[in-house]
């Protein structure tokens, strides 16, 4: 099994792989996920790391009594927070530079292109849109860094966005994600998280051929 299929894998089996990890390292879960949400947007070389449909199934574990929901979305509001903080920063620090590098398979120039656009027309509500986005959740806030956005008014809206979707997904999946129907086909209801967090930027794409 090559590292794709292994990532595809662990994408759409993310039940069993976290109730896996919940079992294996107790109370270290937070540090792990506070890692890969941390990361997803932390870093714009990371925004295929799993987002929307981590926190669901996160949310639906706490259900099961495997994590504290309090503590669970404590900590995932924190990552969320801190790396957008740490790529406003990265952002800040190289600037409208990195409008001039290449496409590479660490790095989507088109994304950044789009997210700039995006926030050129919506200012400091992207970082509460794009956090429901992907690709344009991990772009929004080194754009804003790229943009020198005023640092108040970003935390203000970068804490907004990163509760809304902390909080919004974990208990969608606390109080939805045990019901057997959605426990029969939990890959399914991942796909359509996926799915339906794309439409938006596949729409933007579609747009963007017209003109």
């Amino acid at each position: 099994m090559d590292l794709l299929t292994a990532f595809v894998d662990i994408v759409l089996h993310l039940d069993k792989y976290l109730a896996m990890l919940v079992q294996q390292y107790g109370p270290w879960i937070y540090a792990i996920l506070f890692a890969i949400i941390f990361s997803e947007t932390g870093f714009v070389v990371t925004p295929f790391l799993p987002g929307d449909s981590l926190l669901f199934v996160a949310g639906a574990l706490a259900a099961l009594g495997g994590m504290d929901l309090a503590t669970l979305i404590a900590v995932l509001v924190a990552a969320a927070t801190l790396g957008n903080m740490l790529n406003y920063q990265i952002g800040r620090f190289l600037g409208p530079k990195v409008f001039h590098w290449e496409n590479s398979r660490f790095f989507n120039k088109a994304a950044l292109e789009k997210t700039h656009a995006f926030y050129t027309r919506h200012g400091g509500k992207t970082l509460i849109i794009s956090r429901f986005l992907p690709l344009f959740r991990t772009f929004a806030p080194f754009v804003a860094g790229i943009g020198a956005m005023n640092y108040v008014r970003f935390a203000l809206f970068n804490l907004a966005g990163a509760v809304s979707w902390v909080v919004s997904l974990s208990l969608a999946g606390y109080f939805f994600g045990n019901q057997p129907w959605v426990q029969r086909n939990l890959t399914a209801m991942i796909i359509g998280i996926i799915v339906v967090s794309m439409i938006p930027v596949v729409v933007g794409w579609l747009q963007q051929r017209k003109v």
